[in-house]
């Protein structure tokens, strides 16, 4: 570990020039004495590095001193320090590392791609989260990760998806052989098997997750990356999409637009089709059903459903059985009204 502090004592001097020992104590968590310990251990080693005291002093490394043997080009530089998944290593216990790796490479980075890459990530932010939906919380990550990396089964408290009203059935116990890890739109997966045939878990649904001292079963030239892609097609393929036709109020057509293309099918998008009572037209073909009439009845009067058929006598069965279930004077276990 102390040969971890060093390096990255070196390639903070080599950036800021020189800061104080109180500063780089706080950046690497340690105390002020080490730091200067740390200081004396790299000049004996003949690293120019001082350390001048008093008012306006500080841990210094001598002017041009170079460690510059990456040969990283600027666009390489920029690849590896602005577009590295910040939150993806948060994610996953690893934001620590990721902070110590890049402030070591930096002090290998030639300055001027050093500098058009922090240019570069102050002006990009990738955000992958979804509109209108909360962050998954998974706290299991960083335990799954280290099953899968070191080939260990995982014993996995689930709580699956009930398909019904409630989020989720009660959470149960299986034992699974880890495969790895998939992040998909701000949403991480765990592949496995269990009992030999490959599931799909939904991490933010792992209640709690115990390594086990045996090797996991991982099929003989397995990849990730393939199997991921099997997975996806096939649910995919498997979906039954909808297309409806609807009229919309000329107010809340950029809003119902824009609110519709994330929950589309695979390869549509909205589009016009005419008028209708002097209402636009709008055709949409969603990955379900129920995404069709969510929207449909979110927007309430400013929707109206034009086809299919069937579709409508659905939202009107399920808008009137909202409304019997919410007309005053209704009740509900567990809670009063005034």
């Amino acid at each position: 570990m102390r040969a971890d502090r060093l390096l990255q004592i070196m390639a903070l001097l080599r950036r800021h020039g020189r800061l104080p020992a109180r500063r780089l104590a706080e950046l690497l968590e340690v105390s002020e004495r080490t730091i200067l310990r740390d200081m004396e251990s790299l000049s004996a080693a003949g690293v120019p590095v001082y350390t001048d005291r008093g008012r306006g002093g500080g841990c210094s490394l001598l002017p041009g001193y170079r460690t510059e043997v990456s040969g990283l080009s600027p666009a390489e530089a920029q690849a590896l320090f602005a577009w590295t998944s910040g939150s993806g290593a948060a994610e996953l216990g690893l934001s620590g590392e990721l902070s110590s790796a890049l402030t070591k490479l930096s002090a290998t980075v030639p300055a001027p791609a050093l500098e058009q890459a922090e240019a570069l990530a102050s002006v990009v932010v990738v955000d992958k989260r979804r509109w209108f939906a909360a962050a998954d919380e998974v706290p299991m990550l960083p335990v799954l990760r280290d099953a899968a990396t070191r080939r260990r089964r995982v014993s996995l408290t689930y709580a699956a998806a009930s398909g019904g009203l409630s989020d989720a059935r009660a959470p149960s116990v299986r034992v699974v052989d880890p495969y790895g890890l998939v992040e998909n739109a701000g949403r991480w997966y765990l592949l496995a098997a269990r009992d030999g045939e490959r599931r799909t878990y939904r991490v933010s649904r792992i209640v709690a997750a115990e390594v086990l001292d045996e090797a996991a079963q991982i099929p003989e030239g397995f990849d990730l990356a393939e199997a991921w892609e099997e997975q996806r097609a096939a649910l995919e393929h498997f979906s039954e999409t909808c297309t409806i036709n609807v009229a919309l109020d000329p107010a809340i057509v950029d809003v119902f637009t824009t609110h519709a293309r994330f929950q589309l099918a695979v390869g549509t998008d909205v589009t016009r089709q005419g008028n209708h009572e002097g209402w636009p037209v709008l055709q949409c073909t969603f990955r379900a059903w129920r995404a069709a009439v969510s929207i449909v009845l979110a927007y309430g009067g400013q929707v109206r459903l034009l086809a299919p058929a069937y579709l409508r006598a659905r939202v009107l069965e399920l808008a009137e059985a909202s409304v019997a279930a919410h007309k005053e004077g209704g009740s509900w276990p567990g809670i009063s009204r005034e």
